[in-house]
This record gives structure tokens, C-alpha cells and sequence, in this order.
């Protein structure tokens, strides 16, 4: 991503944290069967925020696909298969401590690549976590294929395209196919169309863009009450576009200075959510080892493992941001961010 444009945004920097934080809630609940199953949806907020960063950042400029994908590949995969690799140790050296996961060597080649196996119909990589990837690169291969057309037509073309990748879903067999076209591929999409939105200088009062924020957080929390087979789309997709949607529209009705620890809860977000469930491992094996009672462990757990992987941000993703995508002169730098100050006035 930009960087430049993504910290100039604060709600969403704000929200990639919390949607991080969500996950890690979600996978501690799971361990011990807890009720925090809504906290996946921290992924949906991902992918609704993925699309809206995408067109944000590559409207109104010269388009350079193939720096795009370049750029998209050395951000993404230099950490996930650094993660990839230890977590395909640890479940060779200690399997059962590594429950759900699946190694051979085809899910591991395949993992790294973004085609690991299919369970139940499902993608399944060596970094459980690591299947929102997969359509994270798919969108982005869809987005700079989109990028070889001239601007005007881009936004029909992705946004029809998502929808036809949808379309197909409901046609293709099981298989690789029906998995890729997932419904929630759409997420991307409804990101896309919050950003032409906001980028077209559209405004919503305080008070709306507020509201929407609360229906789409009171619709995740009542989403348990929901039939099981609503798709994943509309039972957290929706209210993820709505949270983002009102959050960037509020941002933009009031503006605000942001806080140093949620804006650095969103900079480590994506080192929160590859790590955290190896993280997780380790920090279960040592709260198990030095005995703290079991009312304490699921919070014990939880913290450091947040702040665990947030270490390893400081640690290991950004000095690769560092090495991969050095930083053009302060000058270029500012003036960006001054540009997209002004783009959210």
C-alpha cells in the first residue's frame, strides 16, 4: 500500500488494527471454546479495506501494472513465507501443538504460491490464516489486469468483473474454480465503490456516517441469530462496508489527530494477523509451562500474543519494508501526503 495515503487516512488505520486485534480474539476464543466467533469478521474488514486502498491509491495516476503487481508481491510475500516456513517447522518438530493445520508438500509448495489444498471445499494453506491471501492476491492479479485499460473504464471493468468471478461461483464444480469465486470476493468490490465515493468528494453529516457505523457493528454482533447458511458476503461483508463506509465519511465530516497506539496497532496489522498463530503457540506452551491458573490463561494468552506479533513487526516486517520498498526523498513524501490530506477535506 501507499503508505503516504493509508496513515493519512486514520479511520483506516484505526480499523486495520481492530480488525487484526478481532482475529486474534476470534482464534484465543476458538481455543477455548469460546463465543467470540464474530471476530473473523475482522477478515471481511480486510478485504472491504483492501479494495478501498487499491483504487484509492491508483486513481488519478499514470498506470504502471506491472509496478503494481511488483510491489504488491515483495509487500505480501517475503513475510507470509518467512511465516509459512516456521509454521511448517513447528508442525513437523510439534504437531500437536499445531491443531487443524496440514502439512505435506504439495500444501506446502502449493501455500506458497497461493494454491495450498482444499478441505470441505475450502482453502486450506500451512498458515491457516494464510487462505484470505489467496483472494487477496487473486483481486489484486484481476486489479492490475485492469490497469492496462484506460482510467475511465476501470471502474466498470473491476467492478463487473468481481461480480461476473462471483457469478461464475454458483456454475463451476467444486473444486479450485468454485473456491476462488467465493462470494466474498465481492467484499473487494463494495471497497472499490467506498473509494470512487470518497475520492468523487462525496460527503455524508457526522450523524449518518456515525449510524453506519453502528448498524454495521450491531449487525456483526447479532449475526450469530442469523441462519447459517447466509453467505459470509452479507452476514459480516455488508456490515464490514458499512463500518468502513461511515468510518471514512465521519473521518471526513470531522477530521481528527490520531492516537500512537491504535495508529500502531494498524502499521503492525498485518504482522499481528501472519504471526499471531504461531505467536499463539508459543505463548500457550509457556503460560502452560509456568502454570497460571486456567481462569487467567485465555487473557494472558491473548495479550501476549498481540503484543508478541506486534514485536515482531518492529523486528521483521518493517526492516523487509525498509529493504524491499526504500523511501523516496522526504520531499515526494510530503507532498503525497499533503495530496491526499487535501483529498479528504
Amino acid at each position: 500500500m501507499d503508505r503516504s495515503i493509508v496513515t493519512s487516512i486514520h479511520s483506516i488505520q484505526y480499523l486495520r488494527g481492530l480488525a487484526a486485534c478481532a482475529v486474534v480474539c476470534f482464534h484465543v476464543s476458538e481455543q477455548f471454546g469460546g463465543p467470540f466467533d464474530v471476530g473473523a469478521a475482522g477478515v471481511d474488514i480486510f478485504f472491504v479495506i483492501s479494495g478501498f486502498i487499491m483504487w484509492v491509491t491508483t486513481a488519478g495516476r499514470p498506470a504502471d501494472p506491472w509496478r503494481f503487481m511488483g510491489r504488491r508481491i515483495t509487500r505480501i510475500v517475503p513475510l507470509y513465507w518467512i511465516v509459512t516456513f516456521l509454521t511448517a517447522a513447528g508442525i513437523l518438530i510439534k504437531p500437536q501443538f499445531f491443531y487443524g493445520h496440514f502439512f505435506s508438500v504439495a500444501n506446502f509448495v502449493g501455500s506458497l504460491f497461493f494454491l495450498p489444498v482444499l478441505q470441505e471445499n475450502a482453502l486450506h494453506p500451512i498458515v491457516i490464516q494464510g487462505w484470505t491471501l489467496c483472494y487477496e492476491m487473486m483481486f489484486y492479479l484481476v486489479f492490475t489486469l485492469v490497469l492496462f485499460l484506460g482510467e475511465r473504464r476501470r471502474f466498470g471493468v473491476l467492478t463487473g468483473a468481481l461480480v461476473a468471478i462471483v457469478a461464475l461461483h454458483f456454475v463451476f464444480p467444486t473444486g479450485y474454480a468454485r473456491a476462488f469465486t467465493d462470494p466474498v470476493v465481492l467484499e473487494f468490490a463494495a471497497g472499490v465503490i467506498v473509494a470512487r465515493l470518497w475520492l468523487q468528494g462525496a460527503r455524508l453529516p457526522l450523524g449518518m456516517a456515525l449510524a453506519m457505523i453502528g448498524v454495521g457493528f450491531l449487525f456483526l454482533a447479532a449475526s450469530p441469530l442469523f441462519d447459517a447458511d447466509v453467505p459470509r458476503a452479507l452476514r459480516w461483508g455488508l456490515p464490514a462496508a458499512l463500518i468502513v463506509a461511515g468510518a471514512v465519511f465521519a473521518e471526513r465530516a470531522r477530521p481528527f489527530k490520531p492516537a500512537a497506539l491504535p495508529s500502531f496497532l494498524g502499521d503492525a496489522s498485518y504482522s499481528i494477523y501472519l504471526w499471531h498463530v504461531v505467536a499463539g503457540v508459543l505463548t500457550t506452551g509457556i503460560v502452560l509451562r509456568i502454570g497460571i491458573p486456567a481462569a487467567l490463561q485465555p487473557a494472558t494468552i491473548l495479550v501476549v500474543t498481540l503484543v508478541f506479533s506486534a514485536m515482531l513487526y518492529l523486528v521483521v516486517e518493517k526492516p523487509l519494508i525498509g529493504l524491499l520498498h526504500p523511501q523516496r526523498n522526504k520531499g515526494v513524501v510530503k507532498a503525497k501526503r499533503a495530496t491526499a490530506a487535501g483529498a479528504a477535506e
